[in-house]
């Protein structure tokens, strides 16, 4: 029993996210939530929905994830390594008895279902996009909230239908992650949404570190553009390499594509400073307090952008024209407000979920 948590006040919580995504931000977040919850003294549990057809457009996605760059033919063995490292990475994690995404006849009914973290309102995802379990539509219990959710690329200028927005009012409390997704759920409900942290940096994960030989830069992203690639690669002359985890960048010095979530984490917390254009990119340099740059992109600019102005790193979001203070901003410590801003959110995200579960 977890100290300050009265055992009349532990709750069956259901989380409900993208937990079987092959990918390295999906499954931490929703393993930090569960396992944040479980601290706190409740039974969370995953809710392990499935469906074919998203377990194909997965393994698609998983096994050629540059599309619609290919890589050499060699690479599909090491990415379906990875796969299977996700696969039994999962299987470690409190999960539901499965049940169809697209028909949750079997899902059993829990004192709470908390709806998020990850992309779950994205209309534009495309396999996840419209699916109405990450809206309610199917779950029963007393009580639906939403923790971190976001609706990645969908703008708030496109507004929500009628069905969505009702669906979002049945919530009894909803918390977000991004200010696009704050003002997409306001318009929708009437109600001003909590701001709340990503679950790894709100509950972080206690990471092994590596055994650090030389110092190496991390590469976390694919598609980069090529004033980015110019300006990390300075980076060289201080004596550092350069380790992509996950994805084929061959520019970096040695490709760790078979990398599972286990290895990712400890590729981040070994090295001396991290390149990405990934969300997740940032939020695992920020755990690790790592010195970090990053490109930013359409896909991701509302949830990149409102974590910089949220913990104070806009200045390490580059664009081509700021392109030469990458190699300085990747030699410089983190800020030490940013600290400071991590840990107001860190309890404001939890006084959110105390509120939720009281």
């Amino acid at each position: 029993m977890v100290r300050g948590v009265r055992p009349e006040w532990r709750q069956r919580v259901g989380v409900l996210t993208f937990h079987r995504c092959i990918n390295y931000g999906s499954y931490w977040q929703a393993r930090c939530l569960v396992e944040g919850l479980r601290a706190r003294g409740h039974d969370a549990m995953l809710l392990d929905h499935r469906s074919a057809r998203v377990d194909r457009a997965e393994w698609r996605c998983a096994l050629q994830p540059l599309l619609p760059a290919r890589g050499p033919s060699s690479d599909r063995a090491l990415y379906a390594a990875k796969a299977r490292k996700f696969l039994a990475a999962l299987a470690a994690l409190s999960r539901s008895r499965p049940f169809d995404l697209d028909a949750p006849h079997g899902l059993e009914a829990y004192d709470l279902v908390l709806v998020g973290s990850d992309e779950v309102w994205n209309l534009l995802h495309p396999w996840y996009g419209r699916a109405p379990l990450f809206w309610g539509a199917g779950v029963t219990g007393p009580r639906l909230a939403a923790y971190g959710a976001s609706f990645g690329t969908y703008d708030a200028q496109h507004g929500l239908d009628a069905e969505r927005g009702l669906w979002l009012r049945r919530f009894d409390a909803i918390s977000v992650r991004d200010a696009n997704s704050r003002a997409l759920a306001r318009d929708a409900t009437g109600r001003e949404p909590a701001l709340v942290l990503d679950p790894c940096l709100a509950f972080p994960p206690q990471i092994r570190l590596p055994d650090v030989g030389e110092p190496y830069l991390l590469v976390y992203g694919h598609s980069f553009p090529n004033w980015f690639v110019h300006a990390v690669r300075r980076v060289r002359e201080r004596g550092w390499r350069l380790y992509s985890a996950g994805y084929r960048n061959d520019w970096a010095d040695a490709q760790h594509l078979d990398a599972g979530p286990l290895e990712f984490a400890r590729l981040v917390a070994g090295a001396a400073a991290v390149a990405t254009n990934f969300f997740h990119g940032c939020v695992f340099a920020l755990l690790h307090r790592k010195p970090f740059v990053c490109a930013g992109s359409f896909y991701r600019a509302n949830k990149l952008q409102s974590l910089a102005e949220q913990v104070g790193t806009e200045a390490r979001l580059l664009s081509e024209d700021r392109a030469d203070a990458a190699a300085e901003l990747l030699r410089a410590p983190l800020e030490p407000e940013v600290s400071e801003r991590i840990a107001a959110l860190r309890a404001q995200s939890l006084l959110f979920l105390d509120h939720v579960l009281a």
